[in-house]
């Protein structure tokens, strides 16, 4: 099969689980300068959910989410919000799309109160709607004591807040970020992942974010859209596209993922890891046996020991400490070079004879080496 063959399996349709669809992109496409950006996209994004487009510069992922937002037009395809089309034989502007954005610059006015900054978008409403509703939103985003402070005198994560009521209170039937946590530092950014999770949780708005940060996906999603070169590669829960990916580009963009080349034996697989028996490996069965395959191995599946030459079966080549952690890459003595998790205080060293032993408690994915072999555990 080939490489193309063996991608298209790897995309998670997901039924909502009988949820109502909220938005619907139907085979959507861009170009740019003769260059396709987005390929033929589809994808349904479900009442009350939080799914991230997840995937490296260049990927598409903001140019998906302005074609959301009616801020560019694709070439083909439709997008349809509520089951209505906006993109596609007709098209409607932005302001009537019923879309909240949330840019990742904020784009407050400095010249207004947090409160005026939340009530710009709904100056039609009556003065008591209005101010009921900026009150709601300010006790949600808990500024209640801030409603009086220009942008100026608010820290990063109270300045996004702000941003996120302003765009919660039109009531929109769907909610865009775009990076917003790009520009908080490093404590601020963890802290306000929660945090704006479970106001769009107690909100109940349905979300689509966009981000290149394999953390920030997996923390605040309920589903993960993987992209790459305009294309999504798998869409499934944070768990799934992390412990099951459907494509090697999936597998080592999300995490430190190392392949170990093994062969399907009697009810195992050999590799230089050992044989390793088949209901420890997603899918795989006897009539697989005599295949050439990798093994995806995380950093935290195996443990490496320090052992004699005798009985180890790899050599330390790369050693990062990380604080809390260091991580190891360990050359097999098969050729294989894997990755290894260890707590900080662990004496393994550079240059060190080790033994590596798998230690994961989940099936371990796998991917053949011949494409002709579709795997159980892509599609």
């Amino acid at each position: 099969m080939s490489s193309e063959s063996l991608r298209s399996t790897g995309v998670e349709f997901d039924t909502g689980s009988g949820r109502e669809t909220v938005l619907e992109l139907d085979g959507l496409r861009k170009t740019y300068d003769g260059t396709r950006v987005i390929r033929d996209l589809s994808l349904s994004v479900y009442d009350g959910e939080l799914l991230t487009l997840l995937g490296p510069s260049g990927c598409g992922k903001t140019t998906t989410l302005r074609l959301i937002a009616g801020l560019e037009r694709p070439d083909g395809g439709t997008v349809r919000l509520g089951g209505d089309a906006v993109s596609g034989s007709e098209f409607v502007v932005p302001e009537e799309r019923d879309v909240g954005v949330v840019f990742q610059e904020f784009a407050l006015f400095p010249h207004l109160t947090a409160r005026e900054n939340i009530a710009f978008g709904i100056d039609e409403w009556s003065e008591p709607e209005r101010s009921r509703r900026v009150d709601e939103l300010l006790a949600l985003v808990g500024l209640e004591e801030h409603d009086d402070k220009p942008p100026g005198e608010l820290s990063g994560g109270q300045q996004q807040r702000v941003a996120l009521a302003r765009s919660l209170a039109p009531e929109p039937s769907l909610l865009l970020l775009d990076e917003p946590f790009s520009s908080l530092d490093v404590d601020t950014r963890v802290r306000m992942r929660e945090e704006v999770r479970e106001i769009l949780k107690e909100a109940g708005v349905t979300a689509v974010s966009v981000t290149h940060d394999q953390e920030e996906a997996m923390s605040i999603s309920d589903r993960v859209a993987v992209m790459s070169d305009g294309e999504i590669q798998q869409v499934g829960t944070p768990e799934a596209v992390f412990q099951q990916p459907k494509s090697r580009f999936v597998a080592g963009f999300l995490g430190h993922a190392s392949f170990v080349s093994g062969e399907v034996a009697d009810g195992c697989v050999e590799s230089a890891l050992g044989c390793i028996p088949f209901e420890r490996v997603n899918g795989l069965s006897e009539e697989y046996r005599g295949s050439d395959i990798d093994l995806m191995i995380r950093p935290d599946d195996v443990r490496a020991e320090a052992a004699g030459p005798e009985a180890a079966n790899g050599v330390v080549v790369h050693r990062r400490y990380l604080g809390p952690t260091v991580l190891y890459r360990v050359e097999l003595d098969s050729g294989d070079v894997i990755g290894c998790m260890h707590n900080h205080a662990d004496k393994v060293s550079l240059d060190d004879h080790v033994r590596v032993r798998l230690n994961a408690d989940h099936d371990l994915a796998w991917f053949p080496q011949d494409e002709r072999i579709v795997p159980e555990s892509a599609g």
